[in-house]
């Protein structure tokens, strides 16, 4: 790579890939985007002068670095293979960063064939927030060779303030599936724990703010506060189908390995229950406690606070579909 800044193409405009193409721009970089509803390209090239690309092809022809955001495992396989696919328009030379949360075995399927055509696949999925992409404070989980990661460090950092290297392919894919893991569980205790202190006479806004200067104080805990606090409002910074979609992905890397999760069956049949009542486009996180509040209002004969947003309704302002889809 030549002391030029690389050329960028973006495959996927969703929550917190939109914020990436914005950081990278004011950046100075040539960025070009692509995505299924081309109305959501059209939408950040507005917003940012991003060039629109007809394809996933035409992105990987075109661009040293490509980006990948997609919403599973399907829409990756789907966007990569075909005659206007990512390994289609493949040039010799050119990284693609797979920012997908998905399967390990998906990204150790797809080097091989990126690395046939002359191009490095690096599994790269971020942790954080929508607010955390705005300001470029993610945290990038990478596995892949080091030596492609190093020369493409310049362009995460206008993206991250870490960049964690796992090994081989799959190694950030299977760190951000143990990661999501751990803040399901954290999302179900909070939600038991607000509802608990509810329960017992303490004012919402009053117990979240204690829990956030305790000992159980988390990054995740201080940026969900506003969906918990004020359900209502709710920005969507994930969806309830999505987090089912990873719980699956924990449950199977878990079997592969052997590895026990006690807490994970807890979180599922929770989230079942949700996914269940209709509230899979809702927030992932904040609608758990909205859940069991009206679940222990019902068990207890009492009216619910506030009613459960009954499907088919309008919902809150969100910041896009999930990952571009």
């Amino acid at each position: 790579m030549t002391d030029a800044l690389p050329t960028l193409a973006v495959v996927g405009v969703g929550r917190l890939s939109r914020p990436m193409v914005v950081r990278l721009r004011r950046a100075g970089h040539n960025v070009a985007v692509t995505n299924r509803t081309r109305a959501r390209a059209l939408n950040v090239a507005a917003e940012t002068g991003a060039r629109v690309l007809r394809s996933p092809r035409e992105a990987a022809s075109t661009a040293d670095i490509v980006i990948v955001s997609l919403s599973d495992d399907t829409a990756v396989r789907e966007v990569y293979h075909g005659p206007d696919g990512i390994l289609a328009g493949l040039r010799p030379g050119t990284t693609v960063l797979e920012t997908s949360t998905i399967a390990p075995q998906t990204v150790t399927s797809l080097a091989p064939r990126v690395l046939e055509r002359g191009a490095v696949l690096l599994d790269t999925p971020v942790s954080g927030s929508v607010e955390l992409a705005t300001r470029g404070e993610l945290t990038f989980l990478a596995g892949g060779p080091r030596e492609a990661l190093d020369r493409v460090r310049p362009v995460m950092d206008v993206l991250a303030t870490r960049v964690l290297h796992f090994g081989e392919s799959g190694g950030g894919s299977i760190m951000k599936l143990a990661i999501n893991s751990l803040l399901l569980s954290m999302a179900t205790a909070l939600a038991e724990s607000l509802v608990l202190a509810e329960r017992a006479g303490i004012d919402r806004a009053d117990a979240y703010d204690a829990f956030t200067q305790s000992a159980a104080a988390a990054p995740f805990m201080l940026y969900n506060r506003d969906n918990f606090v004020r359900p209502d409002e709710a920005a969507i910074h994930m969806t309830l189908s999505l987090v089912a979609k990873d719980l699956t992905l924990i449950d199977a890397l878990a079997s592969s390995v052997g590895a026990p999760m006690v807490q994970l069956e807890a979180n599922s049949r929770l989230i079942d229950q949700a996914v269940a009542a209709g509230l899979g486009d809702r927030d992932g996180v904040s609608v758990l406690a909205e859940l069991l509040r009206h679940t222990a209002a019902t068990e207890a004969g009492q009216p619910p606070e506030r009613r459960i947003r009954p499907p088919g309704s309008p919902r809150p302002h969100t910041a896009g579909d999930p990952n571009g889809l």
